[in-house]
Protein backbone atom coordinates (compact mmCIF):
# COMPACT_ATOMS: atom_id res chain seq x y z
CA UNK A 1 0.00 0.00 0.00
CA UNK A 2 1.20 3.19 -1.15
CA UNK A 3 1.72 5.87 2.13
CA UNK A 4 3.49 9.65 2.45
CA UNK A 5 7.13 10.17 3.95
CA UNK A 6 5.44 11.19 7.28
CA UNK A 7 3.65 7.85 7.45
CA UNK A 8 6.23 6.10 6.17
CA UNK A 9 8.68 6.88 8.91
CA UNK A 10 5.87 5.96 11.68
CA UNK A 11 5.33 2.82 9.85
CA UNK A 12 8.62 1.59 9.97
CA UNK A 13 8.90 3.09 13.22
CA UNK A 14 6.46 0.36 14.43
CA UNK A 15 7.64 -2.10 13.05
CA UNK A 16 11.46 -2.37 13.46
CA UNK A 17 11.60 -0.33 17.02
CA UNK A 18 15.57 -0.86 18.31
CA UNK A 19 17.01 -2.05 15.30
CA UNK A 20 19.20 1.25 14.17
CA UNK A 21 17.68 2.55 10.96
CA UNK A 22 21.23 4.57 9.97
CA UNK A 23 24.36 4.98 11.32
CA UNK A 24 26.42 7.88 11.06
CA UNK A 25 30.26 8.36 11.86
CA UNK A 26 29.52 5.19 13.45
CA UNK A 27 26.82 5.96 16.03
CA UNK A 28 23.89 4.11 15.39
CA UNK A 29 20.16 6.01 15.62
CA UNK A 30 17.16 3.17 15.62
CA UNK A 31 14.20 3.62 13.58
CA UNK A 32 11.90 4.36 16.89
CA UNK A 33 14.78 6.91 17.72
CA UNK A 34 14.98 8.71 14.03
CA UNK A 35 11.21 9.02 14.18
CA UNK A 36 11.14 10.44 17.74
CA UNK A 37 13.51 13.49 16.29
CA UNK A 38 11.41 13.68 13.52
CA UNK A 39 8.21 14.67 15.34
CA UNK A 40 10.80 17.39 17.58
CA UNK A 41 11.77 18.98 13.88
CA UNK A 42 7.92 18.80 13.07
CA UNK A 43 6.65 19.89 16.54
CA UNK A 44 9.14 22.25 16.21
CA UNK A 45 8.06 23.84 12.46
CA UNK A 46 4.50 24.02 13.84
CA UNK A 47 5.51 26.12 16.80
CA UNK A 48 7.37 28.19 13.90
CA UNK A 49 3.85 28.65 11.87
CA UNK A 50 4.92 26.42 9.22
CA UNK A 51 1.50 25.51 7.62
CA UNK A 52 0.29 22.13 5.30
CA UNK A 53 1.79 22.89 1.65
CA UNK A 54 4.59 25.96 2.88
CA UNK A 55 7.97 25.11 1.99
CA UNK A 56 10.59 24.19 3.55
CA UNK A 57 14.33 24.08 1.72
CA UNK A 58 16.91 22.13 3.25
CA UNK A 59 20.74 22.24 2.24
CA UNK A 60 23.35 20.00 3.89
CA UNK A 61 26.25 17.44 4.44
CA UNK A 62 24.60 14.03 4.84
CA UNK A 63 23.48 13.21 8.63
CA UNK A 64 20.94 11.55 11.02
CA UNK A 65 20.10 15.20 11.62
CA UNK A 66 19.58 15.92 7.93
CA UNK A 67 17.34 12.89 7.63
CA UNK A 68 15.12 13.54 10.71
CA UNK A 69 14.90 17.08 9.28
CA UNK A 70 13.73 15.69 6.25
CA UNK A 71 10.99 13.63 7.72
CA UNK A 72 10.06 15.83 9.84
CA UNK A 73 9.22 18.22 7.27
CA UNK A 74 6.82 16.02 5.75
CA UNK A 75 5.15 14.92 9.02
CA UNK A 76 4.63 18.67 9.39
CA UNK A 77 2.83 18.78 6.09
CA UNK A 78 4.96 20.82 4.16
CA UNK A 79 6.77 20.45 0.91
CA UNK A 80 10.34 19.16 0.72
CA UNK A 81 12.75 21.40 -1.01
CA UNK A 82 16.27 19.19 -0.66
CA UNK A 83 19.68 20.83 -2.71
CA UNK A 84 22.91 19.87 -2.39
CA UNK A 85 24.99 21.24 -0.06
CA UNK A 86 27.73 22.53 -2.92
CA UNK A 87 25.45 25.58 -3.52
CA UNK A 88 27.26 28.93 -3.17
CA UNK A 89 25.07 31.19 -1.01
CA UNK A 90 23.84 33.03 -3.95
CA UNK A 91 22.26 29.56 -5.60
CA UNK A 92 20.69 29.02 -2.29
CA UNK A 93 19.06 32.41 -2.16
CA UNK A 94 17.60 32.15 -5.66
CA UNK A 95 16.26 28.60 -5.41
CA UNK A 96 14.54 29.60 -1.93
CA UNK A 97 13.21 32.12 -3.28
CA UNK A 98 11.79 30.57 -6.40
CA UNK A 99 10.08 28.00 -4.55
CA UNK A 100 8.64 30.44 -1.87
CA UNK A 101 10.46 28.63 1.38
CA UNK A 102 9.52 30.14 4.49
CA UNK A 103 12.41 28.14 6.47
CA UNK A 104 15.82 26.88 5.61
CA UNK A 105 17.95 24.56 7.17
CA UNK A 106 21.83 24.65 6.00
CA UNK A 107 24.81 23.01 6.90
CA UNK A 108 28.17 24.78 7.92
CA UNK A 109 30.43 26.88 5.48
CA UNK A 110 27.29 28.92 4.03
CA UNK A 111 27.80 32.22 6.15
CA UNK A 112 29.14 34.14 3.57
CA UNK A 113 26.97 36.09 1.99
CA UNK A 114 23.82 33.89 2.72
CA UNK A 115 21.92 36.50 4.68
CA UNK A 116 22.35 38.82 1.54
CA UNK A 117 21.23 36.27 -0.97
CA UNK A 118 18.10 35.50 1.16
CA UNK A 119 16.96 39.36 1.93
CA UNK A 120 14.15 39.52 -0.71
CA UNK A 121 12.67 36.00 -0.05
CA UNK A 122 10.01 34.92 2.09
CA UNK A 123 12.72 32.63 4.15
CA UNK A 124 11.78 33.79 8.06
CA UNK A 125 14.04 31.90 9.85
CA UNK A 126 17.32 30.12 9.08
CA UNK A 127 18.42 26.56 11.08
CA UNK A 128 22.03 25.39 11.37
CA UNK A 129 22.52 21.88 11.60
CA UNK A 130 25.92 22.46 12.76
CA UNK A 131 29.13 24.21 12.20
CA UNK A 132 29.65 28.03 11.25
CA UNK A 133 26.71 29.99 9.74
CA UNK A 134 25.27 33.39 9.17
CA UNK A 135 24.95 35.34 12.61
CA UNK A 136 21.18 35.24 13.01
CA UNK A 137 21.09 31.74 12.16
CA UNK A 138 19.54 28.97 15.37
CA UNK A 139 21.62 26.30 16.05
CA UNK A 140 19.55 22.70 15.37
CA UNK A 141 19.78 21.70 18.89
CA UNK A 142 18.00 25.02 19.86
CA UNK A 143 15.74 24.89 17.08
CA UNK A 144 13.90 21.88 17.76
CA UNK A 145 14.42 22.45 22.04
CA UNK A 146 12.23 20.84 24.39
CA UNK A 147 9.90 20.26 21.34
CA UNK A 148 7.64 17.11 22.35
CA UNK A 149 9.00 13.72 20.78
CA UNK A 150 5.30 12.31 19.78
CA UNK A 151 3.44 14.39 16.99
CA UNK A 152 0.03 13.59 14.88
CA UNK A 153 1.12 13.48 11.69
CA UNK A 154 -0.43 16.20 9.43
CA UNK A 155 -2.56 14.56 6.32
CA UNK A 156 -1.44 14.86 2.92
CA UNK A 157 -2.46 13.60 -0.07
CA UNK A 158 -0.81 10.99 -2.48
CA UNK A 159 -1.78 13.24 -5.33
CA UNK A 160 -0.64 16.58 -3.22
CA UNK A 161 2.71 18.29 -3.80
CA UNK A 162 5.42 16.52 -1.77
CA UNK A 163 8.41 18.02 -2.48
CA UNK A 164 10.14 20.17 -5.54
CA UNK A 165 13.80 19.39 -6.75
CA UNK A 166 15.61 21.71 -8.66
CA UNK A 167 17.38 21.00 -11.61
CA UNK A 168 18.76 23.50 -14.29
CA UNK A 169 17.28 23.84 -17.89
CA UNK A 170 19.05 24.62 -21.23
CA UNK A 171 19.29 27.91 -20.46
CA UNK A 172 21.13 27.40 -17.09
CA UNK A 173 18.32 28.74 -14.72
CA UNK A 174 17.22 26.10 -12.10
CA UNK A 175 13.77 24.95 -12.35
CA UNK A 176 12.13 22.84 -9.37
CA UNK A 177 10.04 20.16 -10.74
CA UNK A 178 7.04 19.28 -8.48
CA UNK A 179 6.73 15.93 -7.38
CA UNK A 180 3.24 14.15 -6.09
CA UNK A 181 3.36 12.18 -2.75
CA UNK A 182 2.66 9.25 -5.28
CA UNK A 183 5.64 9.77 -7.19
CA UNK A 184 7.95 9.37 -4.39
CA UNK A 185 6.01 6.18 -3.10
CA UNK A 186 5.92 4.72 -6.59
CA UNK A 187 9.67 5.28 -7.07
CA UNK A 188 10.54 4.25 -3.61
CA UNK A 189 8.63 1.08 -4.17
CA UNK A 190 9.58 0.15 -7.86
CA UNK A 191 12.88 0.88 -6.84
CA UNK A 192 12.86 -1.64 -3.55
CA UNK A 193 11.01 -4.37 -5.77
CA UNK A 194 13.63 -4.25 -8.79
CA UNK A 195 16.59 -4.37 -6.71
CA UNK A 196 14.79 -6.95 -3.69
CA UNK A 197 15.43 -4.35 -1.05
CA UNK A 198 14.60 -6.25 2.48
CA UNK A 199 14.81 -5.33 5.94
CA UNK A 200 17.61 -7.75 6.16
CA UNK A 201 20.02 -5.11 4.23
CA UNK A 202 22.47 -3.30 5.14
CA UNK A 203 23.20 -0.43 2.53
CA UNK A 204 26.54 1.74 2.33
CA UNK A 205 27.04 4.72 0.58
CA UNK A 206 28.26 8.44 0.57
CA UNK A 207 25.46 9.05 -2.08
CA UNK A 208 23.89 12.78 -0.72
CA UNK A 209 20.58 12.15 0.85
CA UNK A 210 19.84 15.39 -1.18
CA UNK A 211 19.97 14.29 -4.75
CA UNK A 212 17.46 12.32 -6.41
CA UNK A 213 19.75 8.89 -6.58
CA UNK A 214 20.46 9.53 -2.56
CA UNK A 215 17.03 10.25 -1.58
CA UNK A 216 15.75 6.97 -2.86
CA UNK A 217 18.38 4.46 -1.41
CA UNK A 218 17.25 6.56 1.84
CA UNK A 219 13.50 6.32 1.51
CA UNK A 220 14.09 2.63 0.36
CA UNK A 221 15.91 1.99 3.42
CA UNK A 222 13.48 3.57 5.84
CA UNK A 223 10.61 2.13 4.53
CA UNK A 224 11.57 -1.10 4.09
CA UNK A 225 13.67 -1.21 7.30
CA UNK A 226 17.37 -1.90 5.74
CA UNK A 227 20.16 -0.55 8.42
CA UNK A 228 21.60 2.68 5.85
CA UNK A 229 25.24 3.15 6.88
CA UNK A 230 25.55 6.59 5.53
CA UNK A 231 28.95 8.45 4.80
CA UNK A 232 28.52 11.99 5.06
CA UNK A 233 31.07 12.34 1.76
CA UNK A 234 32.59 9.81 -0.17
CA UNK A 235 36.27 8.44 0.76
CA UNK A 236 37.05 5.13 -1.30
CA UNK A 237 38.91 3.54 2.02
CA UNK A 238 36.49 4.33 4.42
CA UNK A 239 33.27 2.81 2.30
CA UNK A 240 35.43 -0.42 1.45
CA UNK A 241 35.83 -0.51 5.60
CA UNK A 242 32.50 -0.40 6.04
CA UNK A 243 31.03 -3.36 4.09
CA UNK A 244 33.65 -5.04 5.74
CA UNK A 245 32.44 -3.50 9.15
CA UNK A 246 28.92 -4.05 8.89
CA UNK A 247 28.78 -6.94 6.94
CA UNK A 248 27.00 -4.82 4.76
CA UNK A 249 24.35 -6.66 1.52
CA UNK A 250 24.90 -3.37 -0.70
CA UNK A 251 27.24 -0.81 -1.64
CA UNK A 252 25.48 2.20 -4.16
CA UNK A 253 27.94 5.02 -5.77
CA UNK A 254 27.82 6.88 -8.94
CA UNK A 255 30.21 5.16 -11.52
CA UNK A 256 32.58 7.84 -10.75
CA UNK A 257 32.92 6.27 -7.00
CA UNK A 258 33.13 2.77 -8.17
CA UNK A 259 36.01 4.01 -10.19
CA UNK A 260 38.28 5.55 -7.04
CA UNK A 261 37.10 2.38 -5.43
CA UNK A 262 38.66 -0.36 -7.68
CA UNK A 263 42.04 2.24 -7.71
CA UNK A 264 42.31 2.25 -4.06
CA UNK A 265 45.28 0.56 -3.05
CA UNK A 266 43.77 -0.54 0.44
CA UNK A 267 40.91 -2.67 -1.97
CA UNK A 268 42.45 -5.65 -1.05
CA UNK A 269 42.13 -5.38 2.31
CA UNK A 270 38.73 -6.05 3.58
CA UNK A 271 36.12 -8.76 3.20
CA UNK A 272 33.49 -8.43 0.72
CA UNK A 273 32.11 -11.91 1.07
CA UNK A 274 28.85 -10.11 2.54
CA UNK A 275 27.79 -8.15 -0.46
CA UNK A 276 24.57 -9.11 -2.52
CA UNK A 277 24.01 -6.60 -4.61
CA UNK A 278 25.27 -2.80 -5.85
CA UNK A 279 23.82 -0.05 -7.89
CA UNK A 280 25.61 2.86 -9.88
CA UNK A 281 23.79 5.49 -11.89
CA UNK A 282 24.48 9.02 -12.60
CA UNK A 283 26.28 8.66 -15.80
CA UNK A 284 27.44 6.08 -18.16
CA UNK A 285 29.47 3.17 -17.00
CA UNK A 286 31.59 0.66 -19.38
CA UNK A 287 30.66 -2.87 -19.76
CA UNK A 288 34.03 -3.75 -19.28
CA UNK A 289 34.36 -1.86 -16.12
CA UNK A 290 31.19 -2.89 -14.88
CA UNK A 291 32.21 -6.47 -15.31
CA UNK A 292 35.60 -5.57 -13.57
CA UNK A 293 33.26 -3.96 -10.33
CA UNK A 294 31.52 -7.08 -10.25
CA UNK A 295 34.59 -9.25 -10.43
CA UNK A 296 36.58 -7.28 -7.88
CA UNK A 297 33.22 -7.00 -5.56
CA UNK A 298 31.76 -10.73 -6.13
CA UNK A 299 28.37 -8.90 -6.23
CA UNK A 300 25.37 -7.91 -8.81
CA UNK A 301 26.05 -4.75 -10.26
CA UNK A 302 22.59 -2.67 -11.15
CA UNK A 303 22.92 0.02 -13.25
CA UNK A 304 19.57 2.64 -13.06
CA UNK A 305 19.21 5.66 -14.72
CA UNK A 306 16.74 8.65 -13.16
CA UNK A 307 16.18 12.31 -13.46
CA UNK A 308 14.59 14.85 -10.82
CA UNK A 309 11.46 14.80 -12.73
CA UNK A 310 10.48 11.06 -12.10
CA UNK A 311 10.98 11.37 -8.39
CA UNK A 312 14.34 9.06 -9.21
CA UNK A 313 14.82 5.88 -10.80
CA UNK A 314 13.19 5.67 -14.46
CA UNK A 315 14.62 2.09 -15.50
CA UNK A 316 16.83 -0.12 -13.30
CA UNK A 317 17.65 -4.04 -13.52
CA UNK A 318 15.99 -6.43 -11.49
CA UNK A 319 18.76 -8.26 -9.60
CA UNK A 320 17.30 -11.58 -9.74
CA UNK A 321 16.69 -11.57 -13.50
CA UNK A 322 18.61 -11.06 -16.90
CA UNK A 323 20.55 -8.07 -17.14
CA UNK A 324 22.89 -6.56 -19.77
CA UNK A 325 26.15 -4.92 -18.05
CA UNK A 326 26.21 -1.61 -19.70
CA UNK A 327 22.99 -1.05 -20.18
CA UNK A 328 20.37 0.97 -18.33
CA UNK A 329 17.99 -1.51 -17.96
CA UNK A 330 14.14 -1.80 -18.25
CA UNK A 331 11.17 0.26 -16.89
CA UNK A 332 10.40 0.71 -13.60
CA UNK A 333 7.13 -1.50 -12.49
CA UNK A 334 4.03 0.58 -13.56
CA UNK A 335 5.72 2.74 -15.30
CA UNK A 336 6.46 2.72 -19.71
CA UNK A 337 9.60 3.64 -21.15
CA UNK A 338 9.64 4.38 -24.80
CA UNK A 339 12.27 5.32 -27.85
CA UNK A 340 10.53 8.15 -29.74
CA UNK A 341 11.87 9.84 -32.66
CA UNK A 342 14.66 12.72 -32.38
CA UNK A 343 11.99 15.12 -34.87
CA UNK A 344 8.79 13.06 -34.40
CA UNK A 345 8.45 12.04 -30.52
CA UNK A 346 4.89 10.04 -32.15
CA UNK A 347 7.20 8.58 -33.75
CA UNK A 348 8.44 5.21 -32.59
CA UNK A 349 11.89 3.96 -33.20
CA UNK A 350 12.48 0.27 -34.06
CA UNK A 351 15.31 -2.53 -32.30
CA UNK A 352 18.29 -0.59 -31.74
CA UNK A 353 17.31 2.82 -33.90
CA UNK A 354 18.65 5.81 -31.77
CA UNK A 355 15.86 8.04 -30.30
CA UNK A 356 15.05 10.08 -27.66
CA UNK A 357 14.13 8.23 -24.32
CA UNK A 358 10.41 8.69 -23.67
CA UNK A 359 8.64 8.19 -20.08
CA UNK A 360 5.26 7.60 -19.06
CA UNK A 361 3.84 6.95 -15.71
CA UNK A 362 3.03 8.19 -12.11
CA UNK A 363 6.50 8.94 -11.15
CA UNK A 364 6.80 11.74 -13.56
CA UNK A 365 6.59 15.36 -12.44
CA UNK A 366 3.20 17.45 -11.67
CA UNK A 367 5.21 20.56 -13.59
CA UNK A 368 8.21 23.01 -13.29
CA UNK A 369 6.87 25.30 -10.42
CA UNK A 370 5.71 28.34 -11.50
CA UNK A 371 6.95 27.60 -15.39
CA UNK A 372 4.07 26.37 -17.73
CA UNK A 373 6.36 26.99 -20.80
CA UNK A 374 9.29 24.57 -19.93
CA UNK A 375 6.35 22.19 -18.54
CA UNK A 376 4.85 22.27 -21.87
CA UNK A 377 8.17 21.60 -23.80
CA UNK A 378 8.66 18.64 -21.56
CA UNK A 379 5.44 16.85 -22.21
CA UNK A 380 4.95 15.17 -25.72
CA UNK A 381 1.59 13.85 -26.43
CA UNK A 382 -0.06 11.44 -24.35
CA UNK A 383 1.53 11.93 -20.97
CA UNK A 384 4.69 11.33 -22.38
CA UNK A 385 7.57 13.18 -20.85
CA UNK A 386 11.10 14.13 -22.68
CA UNK A 387 13.63 12.71 -21.18
CA UNK A 388 16.10 14.98 -23.67
CA UNK A 389 18.60 11.56 -23.60
CA UNK A 390 19.27 9.78 -26.76
CA UNK A 391 18.66 6.13 -26.52
CA UNK A 392 18.16 2.97 -28.28
CA UNK A 393 15.93 -0.16 -26.75
CA UNK A 394 17.66 -3.98 -28.46
CA UNK A 395 15.51 -6.65 -29.18
CA UNK A 396 15.41 -7.98 -25.55
CA UNK A 397 13.81 -4.29 -24.33
CA UNK A 398 17.09 -3.19 -22.48
CA UNK A 399 17.65 0.17 -22.84
CA UNK A 400 21.04 1.81 -23.87
CA UNK A 401 22.13 5.46 -23.77
CA UNK A 402 23.52 6.62 -26.90
CA UNK A 403 24.12 10.63 -25.91
CA UNK A 404 22.24 13.61 -24.42
CA UNK A 405 20.23 15.46 -26.70
CA UNK A 406 20.72 18.67 -24.18
CA UNK A 407 23.44 20.04 -23.78
CA UNK A 408 24.24 19.36 -20.22
CA UNK A 409 27.17 17.92 -19.05
CA UNK A 410 27.30 15.33 -16.61
CA UNK A 411 30.44 15.18 -13.50
CA UNK A 412 30.48 12.38 -11.66
CA UNK A 413 26.56 11.94 -11.36
CA UNK A 414 25.96 15.72 -11.08
CA UNK A 415 24.78 17.91 -14.12
CA UNK A 416 26.11 20.97 -15.33
CA UNK A 417 24.61 23.53 -17.80
CA UNK A 418 26.65 25.12 -20.03
CA UNK A 419 24.93 28.73 -20.55
CA UNK A 420 25.34 29.12 -16.27
CA UNK A 421 28.79 28.64 -16.30
CA UNK A 422 28.91 30.71 -19.60
CA UNK A 423 27.08 33.72 -17.94
CA UNK A 424 29.81 33.61 -15.24
CA UNK A 425 32.93 32.86 -17.21
CA UNK A 426 31.25 36.13 -19.47
CA UNK A 427 31.49 38.55 -16.34
CA UNK A 428 35.06 38.57 -16.25
CA UNK A 429 36.96 41.40 -17.87
CA UNK A 430 39.45 39.46 -19.66
CA UNK A 431 36.53 37.45 -21.53
CA UNK A 432 35.15 38.79 -24.87
CA UNK A 433 33.19 35.32 -26.01
CA UNK A 434 33.30 32.12 -24.59
CA UNK A 435 31.42 28.92 -24.76
CA UNK A 436 31.36 25.61 -22.47
CA UNK A 437 31.63 21.98 -23.73
CA UNK A 438 32.11 18.26 -22.13
CA UNK A 439 35.34 16.98 -22.91
CA UNK A 440 35.86 13.06 -21.87
CA UNK A 441 37.55 12.05 -18.62
CA UNK A 442 38.00 8.39 -17.55
CA UNK A 443 36.82 8.66 -14.08
CA UNK A 444 34.51 11.29 -14.00
CA UNK A 445 32.28 10.54 -17.11
CA UNK A 446 33.03 14.17 -18.37
CA UNK A 447 34.55 17.48 -17.62
CA UNK A 448 33.64 21.14 -18.44
CA UNK A 449 35.39 22.98 -20.85
CA UNK A 450 35.65 26.79 -21.17
CA UNK A 451 36.64 28.07 -24.52
CA UNK A 452 38.02 31.09 -24.32
CA UNK A 453 37.89 34.75 -26.93
CA UNK A 454 40.13 36.70 -24.91
CA UNK A 455 39.22 40.81 -24.85
CA UNK A 456 41.26 42.37 -27.11
CA UNK A 457 44.27 43.63 -25.05
CA UNK A 458 43.75 41.65 -21.92
CA UNK A 459 46.22 38.83 -20.92
CA UNK A 460 44.14 36.27 -19.62
CA UNK A 461 45.12 34.09 -16.53
CA UNK A 462 43.58 30.66 -16.28
CA UNK A 463 43.97 30.12 -12.84
CA UNK A 464 42.86 33.98 -12.19
CA UNK A 465 39.41 33.33 -14.43
CA UNK A 466 39.48 29.71 -12.62
CA UNK A 467 38.97 31.52 -9.10
CA UNK A 468 36.24 33.84 -10.58
CA UNK A 469 33.86 30.82 -10.80
CA UNK A 470 35.01 29.41 -7.74
CA UNK A 471 33.00 32.93 -6.14
CA UNK A 472 30.03 31.92 -7.68
CA UNK A 473 29.53 28.75 -8.28
CA UNK A 474 29.11 25.11 -6.83
CA UNK A 475 32.49 23.08 -6.72
CA UNK A 476 31.49 20.63 -9.53
CA UNK A 477 30.23 23.30 -11.80
CA UNK A 478 33.62 25.09 -12.10
CA UNK A 479 35.00 24.22 -15.42
CA UNK A 480 38.45 22.19 -15.32
CA UNK A 481 39.61 23.03 -18.44
CA UNK A 482 40.35 26.42 -20.31
CA UNK A 483 41.42 27.01 -23.89
CA UNK A 484 42.11 30.59 -24.82
CA UNK A 485 40.80 30.50 -29.06
CA UNK A 486 40.71 32.70 -31.56
CA UNK A 487 37.46 32.37 -31.94
CA UNK A 488 34.28 29.82 -32.00
CA UNK A 489 32.80 28.35 -34.37
CA UNK A 490 28.41 29.76 -35.23
CA UNK A 491 25.98 29.39 -37.35
CA UNK A 492 25.04 31.82 -39.80
CA UNK A 493 22.87 34.10 -37.34
CA UNK A 494 26.22 33.95 -34.92
CA UNK A 495 25.00 31.69 -32.46
CA UNK A 496 27.91 29.56 -30.98
CA UNK A 497 27.54 25.66 -31.99
CA UNK A 498 28.22 23.95 -28.67
CA UNK A 499 28.38 20.71 -30.50
CA UNK A 500 31.22 21.81 -32.91
CA UNK A 501 33.82 22.96 -30.27
CA UNK A 502 35.07 19.44 -30.52
CA UNK A 503 36.94 20.91 -33.74
CA UNK A 504 38.75 23.73 -31.72
CA UNK A 505 39.68 21.26 -29.31
CA UNK A 506 43.49 20.96 -28.39
CA UNK A 507 43.26 17.69 -26.34
CA UNK A 508 44.58 19.08 -23.41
Amino acid sequence: MLTTLGEAIEKAAAAFGDKPAVIFRDQPCSFDALNRRANRVANALVAQGIEPGDRVTLCGQNSTDWMAAYYGVAKAGAVLNPVTAMLTAGEIGYIAGNCGAKLLMVGAGKGDGLSEALADTAVERVVLFEGDGPADATPFEDFIGDAPEDFECRPRGLDELGAIGYTSGTTGHPKGAMMSNRAIAVSTAGTAMMHGRTANDTVVTALPCSHVYGKVVMNCSVWYGATLVLHERFEAEPMLRSVERYRATMLEAVPTGFMYMLADPTIGKYDYSSLERMTCGGQTFPAATCAEVEAKFGATLMELWGMTELAGPGTTHAWSCERRLGSIGVALPYVEARIGGLEDSAETMPPDEPGELLIRGPIVMMGYYGNEAATRDSMAADGWFRTGDVCTRDADGFLWVVDRKKDMINTAGFNVYPAELERVLAAHPDVSMVAVGGVPDAQKGELAKAYIVPRPGSDPDADDIVAHCRKTLAPYKVPRKIQFVADLPTNPTGKILRRELHTIDDGA
